[in-house]
């Protein structure tokens, strides 16, 4: 179980390029232009822009880490040192503008209020909107150790951090422990109801964060939650068959309905996660005299929808289901071995190579 758990907090720890068809990007640049960090594509999936041009050169190496970007209805948001790099859906050269961010605090959110900046060690800044200025907020949160900060559109905040999940309905003037089962991941909401990744699972909310229910639960952990047209998608661990699922929900997150047939299903050796003991040493992330053979499907990211279509992150690349998931078509190969995390603004898709795992 202890690799499940490790797997699970490892998700938490310039003109235009001509579009490309979906098939493999072209990864030789000249060295002095940023490239295969972020691909977007405007059509559905049918062609890919590697819009990399712009963005600092070591994201290559380093890549872009989990809670460090986000979209909105504005576009999409990398945060890269002490700045954050904007590009608008409909963007054009140049891709990128760049605003001043703060050095400490590594991790950003998008709420309802305006951009959340936050770090592990407890502080959160919020950014005046129209200006550069950002300025303390929750400074009586009780909590350190933050994880993820939520908002939804009642302007409910939800901060979730080691010692689990934290609501305030009073603009972050007080806090309430509201679950308490351990990490919570990413939180979705759709029509009052609010579903959210844990280490059991996806767990389920219907009075505003109130209460949380478990209702799916594979022995494995909660990797990703949407919102798409009419209620969720959900990405879990499988620990009987080492896959991630991925599921649908209509009726607000009472029932779900698998769609992931016809993923490829071959194994890959890679390296074991050492125990949740060791994970705080410096050599903590892998194991390399341990190796073990999981299915492809154990590596799955994300899962957006645009229209009727979903799209999901695989180690060979971007899947699209046409049919609800009964087959599943490779629209955008893999670069270097790594899953594409998916991201969805305004019916432009954006992808974003990570490593394995994370």
């Amino acid at each position: 179980m202890n690799i499940y758990i490790v797997a699970f907090l490892l998700l938490f720890l310039v003109p235009p390029s001509s579009p490309v068809p979906g098939s493999q990007p072209k990864q030789k640049r000249d060295k002095a232009e940023a490239a295969n960090i972020i691909f977007k594509s405007t059509d559905g999936g049918q062609t890919w822009q590697d819009i990399s041009q712009g963005l600092p050169e070591n994201l290559q190496d380093d890549g872009a880490q989990r809670d460090g970007f986000f979209t909105n209805e504005g576009g999409f948001y990398l945060r890269v040192e002490n700045g954050i790099y904007h590009s608008k859906p409909n963007s054009t050269a140049p891709f990128w503008g760049k605003e001043i961010f703060p050095d400490k605090q590594g991790s950003i959110a998008a709420c309802k209020s305006g951009l959340i900046a936050y770090n592990y060690e407890g502080e959160i800044l919020q950014k005046i909107n129209g200006t550069s200025v950002w300025r303390p907020i929750f400074t009586n949160f009780p909590e350190k150790r933050i994880r993820n900060v939520f908002e939804t559109a009642g302007g409910t905040i939800f901060i979730d951090c080691d010692n689990g999940l934290f609501r305030s309905t009073n603009s972050g003037k007080t806090w309430k422990h509201v679950h308490v089962g351990g990490l919570v991941g990413k939180l979705a909401e759709s029509k009052g109801v609010l579903v959210a990744t844990s280490q059991r699972g996806i767990i389920r909310s219907t009075d505003a964060g109130e209460n949380w229910k478990l209702v799916i639960s594979e022995g494995g952990v909660g990797i990703d939650v949407a919102r798409i047209e009419g209620g969720f998608a959900a990405i879990t661990f499988n620990t009987q068959s080492n896959t991630r699922r991925i599921r649908t929900s209509y009726d607000g997150g009472k029932t779900w309905q698998p769609i992931d047939a016809g993923f490829p299903t071959e194994t890959l050796l890679v390296p074991v996660f050492k125990p949740l003991a060791q994970v705080n040493q410096s050599d903590s992330t892998w194991n390399p005299n341990n190796n073990t053979n999981l299915p492809k499907q154990a590596f799955i990211s994300s899962i957006v929808q645009i229209g009727e279509d979903f799209f999901c992150g695989h180690p060979d690349g971007i899947f699209r289901t046409s049919d609800k998931g009964k087959t599943w078509k490779l629209i955008l190969p893999s670069i270097e071995n790594k899953v594409f995390n998916l991201s969805v603004s305004n019916g432009v898709i954006y992808a974003i190579p990570r490593n394995r795992g994370c």
